[in-house]
């Protein structure tokens, strides 16, 4: 689940589904038509061939995220600093909202009006791959270094009692 404005999104396919039912999609940077594909052969994402840049539903982000760090409530909220654009959202036509991608340095796209989903220019899908295996790391590295303060801690309780 991916926190949203507020609010948790669940993984739910069949509200994206329908709301894309047969209807053309264009690329909202460069208008071209979205093809379908399979990015990773996992995930089903519209993608322009033209740009390199892809339309992901709100549950296919977090479905890009899990490919490499699957902790939902370890991931940090998704949305800071929105600022409107003049790139209208694939699905409904709603200009896209640009957020800060969970305070890290990299902007991406959202249809903040009606929950369609989110636009990643080419490149961005790896760099949120990128920052979700930075934040496992970063997980790891604090529950590892708190198992050894409290072995240390441990130690010197020990050491103490035995002081008495």
């Amino acid at each position: 689940m991916t926190l949203w404005r507020g609010r948790l999104l669940r993984r739910d396919a069949s509200r994206a589904a329908s709301s894309r039912n047969g209807k053309i999609m264009n690329c909202p940077k460069c208008n071209s038509e979205l093809v379908k594909k399979f990015y990773k052969g996992m995930i089903e994402v519209e993608s322009c061939p033209h740009c390199r840049g892809m339309w992901l539903d709100f549950h296919e982000l977090d479905r890009l995220e899990d490919i490499v760090f699957d902790k939902d409530t370890r991931k940090g909220s998704l949305v800071h600093f929105q600022t409107k654009t003049n790139f209208p959202c694939p699905q409904c036509g709603v200009g896209l909202d640009e957020f800060q991608y969970r305070l890290y340095d990299l902007k991406l796209d959202a249809c903040a009006e009606n929950d369609h989903g989110f636009w990643l220019d080419a490149g961005e899908d790896e760099r949120v791959m990128e920052i979700m295996q930075r934040r496992a790391m970063e997980i790891q590295r604090k529950v590892s270094a708190e198992a050894e303060w409290k072995q240390v801690l441990k130690g010197m309780h020990s050491f103490l009692t035995r002081k008495k």
